[in-house]
Order: C-alpha cells, then structure tokens, then sequence
C-alpha cells in the first residue's frame, strides 16, 4: 500500500494539514450528477472480437524486430486546443501496435461506449480537494500500483476498498476533518517503462506495459501489443467502479461497521493494538452520537463519498472517452475522475501536457527530486492558468532521503508564484527496496518519514 502525506498550499500561506495516499482502490460514492454528454463526433462504429485473455490474445501481427518506444508523429498545430491536439506534440510512452487499422477499430468502439464517470461527478470531487488545498479537508489516495486482469475479482475490490474505508475513519477522526477518498482503480493499467524492451537470456521483446496493453508473459505473443485489452480494461474499469459505488452507497460503508473490521495481519502488534484502541474511541463517539439522534439509519452515516483516478498514459484511450459536457460546454475525460501526468510524461512541450491542459478533471501531477522548481512553476501555469483551487494536486515521490532537502524547494516556488496545489507525498514510489526473496518491499519507517 502506498500512503501518501499532502500538505496544502495558498498564494499567501502554508498550511499544515497532512494527506496520505494509500495505494488502495476508491470509488465514487456521491450520488452521481447524470449530466447528458455529448460526443465530440460521430464516428463509424466497426464489430470487434472478444477481448484478449489476461496472458494471451490472439496471434499477433509483429515485425521482425520488436517495436520500439513509440512516439506519435506530430502534426501540424493550429494553436487551439481540441480533443485530438495532443497529436501535434510528442507522445512518449505510448505502445507501437502492429496494425494501426485494428487500432482504430478499436478506438471508434469504446467512443460509442457510455462515460464510466459522468462530469458533475468529476466537478464535485474538485470542490472537495479544492477543500483540502485551503487546509479544511485531508486528501487520501490509494490503491494499486497497476490493477491486473488475472486479479480481477469482487473479494479483492472489496478488501482494497475495506482498508480504504478504514484509513478514513482513523484519519478522520484523529484530523477531525473530512477526509477526501480517491482510489487508484477502475482504469489504473498502464505503466510508464524506464526502456522500451526488456531482455532475457539473450532474447529481446517489447517491455510490458500493463494488461490494458500487453501480457506479461515473456513471449512475443504476450508481449505484442493487443488492441482488444483496451477493450476488456474499459469493461473492467466499468464494472469495478458499479461495485464500487454499490459498496459506497448500498450500507457496507456504514460507520459501525467500519470501526468493527478486524486487521488480521495487524494482530498480536503494536500497530495492531493502537488500531484496536483508537477503534474503541471512535465506537464511544458513535455510541453518544446515536445516543444523540444520529443512528446507524442516517444517510451520513450509512454512505460515503469515493472517487477514482489514474494516470493519464495511453492518450487514444483516455481521447476515446473524453466527452464534452452539455451543461457546461466544458470537456471531461471521462475514463475516471481524476488523472495524473507521470513523472517521465510531464514535458511541458509534450502530448500528455497538451491533452490535460484541456480537459476539466482534477488533475495530479507526480514529481521527483529530478523536478526543477521553475519547470514545475510554469507546468502548473499551463494546467490551470486560472489558479482555480482543487484542479491541481501536486504528488511528491522522492523518498525519504530526498523529501526534507528536495520538497522545500518545489513548496518555496509554488508559494512564491502565488499558486493554489494541494500537496500530497507517495512514500511508495522512491522508498522502494528488493527484500532477499526478490519482492519489491518498502520499510515501514521511511514511509512514515
């Protein structure tokens, strides 16, 4: 799990209020704002085949070399941003698939496919961080570092979901501020790679880019870009998010049941029995609140509010389901509730900026000790030029070494250019360590750091 510690900014003050970011799912839980949706053009919409299976597909057309890093060939630019400027930019970290027609088959499909979030959902969500860039609420994401197809199942939603809930209370009631859930889920697939290929005893083949892309098998097959996962990630998202919002709403969420949650792997420690304490407390206060009028029937304490987000990596997708809003004129990606722009997709001059700078998400920004505090100025100027609180959520993953000589900086000239972020800290991603059986592990002290 990944917890993260935001602290928020305004143009005149620092405050102090931490965030965590927990690498657990979300959903949205707010009842959902149905905003009609219009799509930005009518494409013809082709049949496809079956979506590819989690570790296979079908037979793949492949070059007798494998594909290299794909960057999108720019076009002409006109100046104005539309859906499909992000074209005119260079795209990195995009997959090269071996028939483009499939491809765009493909695409025109999930454009004729419904939003998997709707856009008041998304505007509701930038009020609620916009809380927590003013100090009054605390921001909590978490979830996966990439969702999987072979790991898809209803246990394990709930159980991300569950650690989720639970993380909120306890920050909830130690803050005694609202706490602000969004998950890393419902279309969190791909993943940036630091090369394009990977190789293995003398044999070569394209890197794995996440389930939404290729397999992970290490076999030119697998590894062969498939077009039709796009198709079973968007399924997937879809359905994830609907037990979402059944868990968020339907009373598994209730308050009393959430305190009475036991942490198995918790148990017989320290950390386990100052849970269990501070579970206790929060059980009296909700016996006096009851006590008070407040029963378990109460809407509020029966529900909660969850959102989704990932990062914003394979621009046809995230283009495919982007939506122009019928009651705002205003376009939302609608794949999720909020996006981030990755650490190695950041260029100010690149695709990914170019494709966030216009749509109306929340929108995160991943940063790391390489980020220089000027660049990180002008990338929030371009993101939200009007400084609106809530749009911009800065997410610091440095480490713990890096974090107290690095951050300050980044804090010192976002302050001075009178910007508006919420800061969050992913002590995940820059404390990572191989433990002796291999697995990528993270000590527990530098996260808390």
């Amino acid at each position: 799990m990944a917890l993260t510690n935001p602290a928020t900014l305004s143009s005149k003050s620092l405050c102090g209020n931490n965030t965590h970011s927990l690498s657990v799912p979300t959903s949205q839980s707010h009842q959902p704002t149905f905003s009609p949706f219009l799509a930005t053009k009518k494409r013809l919409v082709h049949p496809i085949s079956a979506a590819a299976a989690a570790d296979g597909g079908k037979a793949p057309v492949v070059a007798e070399k494998p594909p290299k890093a794909a960057v999108a060939a720019p076009k002409p630019s006109s100046g104005k941003w539309s859906v499909e400027s992000w074209k005119t930019k260079k795209a990195l970290q995009l997959p090269e698939y071996p028939d483009q027609n499939e491809l765009n088959t493909v695409l025109n499909t999930i454009e004729s496919f419904p939003p998997i979030v709707f856009a008041g959902e998304a505007r509701h969500l930038e009020e609620k961080i916009a809380e927590a860039a003013m100090g009054n609420a605390f921001l909590l994401q978490g979830g996966d570092c990439a969702e999987s197809f072979k790991e898809f199942s209803a246990n394990n939603i709930r159980d991300t979901f569950r650690v989720m809930l639970q993380m909120g209370v306890v920050l909830m009631f130690g803050g005694q501020m609202n706490v602000v859930k969004v998950g890393r889920m419902a279309g969190q697939f791909a993943k940036p790679r630091s090369a394009p290929v990977e190789e293995k005893n003398g044999v070569t083949l394209p890197a794995y880019r996440g389930d939404n892309i290729n397999g992970e098998a290490f076999d030119l097959q697998s590894r062969t870009p498939d077009p039709q996962r796009l198709i079973r990630a968007y399924c997937q998202s879809a359905a994830t998010l609907n037990l979402l919002r059944s868990f968020a709403t339907g009373g598994y969420a209730a308050m009393q049941r959430v305190t009475q949650w036991n942490l198995d792997f918790a148990e017989h420690s320290e950390q386990g029995d100052r849970y269990q304490e501070l579970a206790h407390r929060v059980d009296e206060a909700l016996g006096f609140m009851s006590a008070a009028g407040l029963t378990v029937d109460h809407p509020i304490m029966r529900t909660t509010e969850f959102w989704t987000s990932h990062e914003c990596l394979h621009l046809p997708y995230e283009q495919s389901l982007t939506r122009e809003d019928s009651t705002s004129g205003l376009f939302y990606d609608c794949s999720a509730h909020m996006l981030w722009c990755g650490e190695r997709t950041r260029q100010l001059d690149g695709a990914h900026v170019e494709f966030l700078k216009g749509i109306s998400n929340p929108i995160g920004v991943k940063v790391s000790n390489k980020m220089d505090p000027k660049d990180l100025v002008n990338l929030i100027e371009i993101l939200n030029p009007n400084n609106k609180p809530g749009r911009i959520t800065i997410i610091a993953r440095m480490g713990a070494e890096n974090m107290r000589v690095k951050l300050p900086h980044l804090i010192r000239a976002i302050r001075q250019a009178g910007q508006i972020v919420t800061w969050v800290c992913d002590p995940m991603h820059g404390n990572t360590i191989k433990a002796p059986c291999g697995l990528k592990t993270r000590p527990f002290d530098a996260i808390l750091v």
